[in-house]
């Protein structure tokens, strides 16, 4: 798993306003008033892909040049739509945290079983390797930060405070000496993430299929480390789907003797 902060840690207020700076254009991260030309939607295309196909085997402190290099175009052309690194990157969580909430959505619909919805979500997610791109913000739900004062059961979705268990919590990010932002506070994004994720939790807890003791935090690291970059795509396929088998095995609850 590749989730860096080299990158994202600065002001995404900031970077929302350099993304649509410059005589109202767009760049990258907002409406357009005026639909792009056939070769720069193209390019667009190129660099939105390669993006994540970077940053996804490298992680988000990948170089611009690597994700240009990627997409076949100057770094310049990359820079006109994404005037900061921020901007992309912001661009990219934004649509990959999406694509898990959709995900969600959809196994909390289409399954009436609640261990069966967890576990679509969960092959659902990992298949598509969104779990390499989750923001970093997402994946500090329900981590005790002493440094910012931030006590466990307070970081907890909505979902998990009735059911918290005292227990120490995964460090799943680097300690930093300055006070973290929590995931909810300005990203409508991740809230809609979180509140769906912790629907399925909530559920499968409920059912007495899930271990008491699982977090919203552990099922999303689920989805970040059972998607490893693999340079063979059919050996990545079977050893994700076989790491999910594991993983998912040690969510289920066990029957009491």
């Amino acid at each position: 798993m590749h989730i860096q902060e080299s990158h994202w840690t600065s002001s995404t207020a900031s970077a929302s306003a350099v993304a649509t700076s410059g005589n109202g254009r767009d760049m990258g991260d907002g409406p357009r008033s005026t639909p792009l030309r056939v070769d720069a939607q193209r390019n667009l295309e190129h660099v939105l892909r390669a993006a994540r196909e970077v940053f996804g085997e490298l992680g988000y402190g990948a170089p611009m040049e690597d994700v240009a290099r990627r997409a076949r175009v100057g770094v310049g052309t990359v820079y006109r739509r994404f005037p900061s690194k921020d901007v992309l990157v912001r661009r990219i969580a934004e649509e990959e945290t999406s694509r898990l909430t959709d995900q969600a959505r959809s196994a909390l619909g289409q399954e009436d079983e609640p261990w069966s919805a967890l576990s679509r979500f969960l092959r659902t997610s990992v298949a598509s390797g969104a779990g390499r791109l989750l923001p970093p913000q997402v994946l500090r739900v329900g981590v005790a930060d002493e440094v910012a004062g931030v006590r466990d059961d307070e970081a907890r979705v909505p979902q998990q405070r009735q059911a918290a268990v005292v227990a120490p919590e995964l460090r799943l990010v680097e300690q930093r000496s300055a006070p973290v932002q929590e995931p909810a506070a300005d990203d409508p994004g991740a809230v809609a993430l979180l509140d769906v994720v912790g629907r399925l939790v909530e559920r499968a807890r409920a059912a007495g299929e899930l271990r008491p003791d699982v977090t919203v935090a552990d099922v999303l690291l689920v989805i970040a480390t059972a998607a490893p970059s693999l340079p063979d795509a059919a050996q990545q396929a079977a050893a994700s789907s076989r790491l999910l088998d594991i993983l998912l095995e040690g969510l289920r609850s066990r029957p009491t003797v």
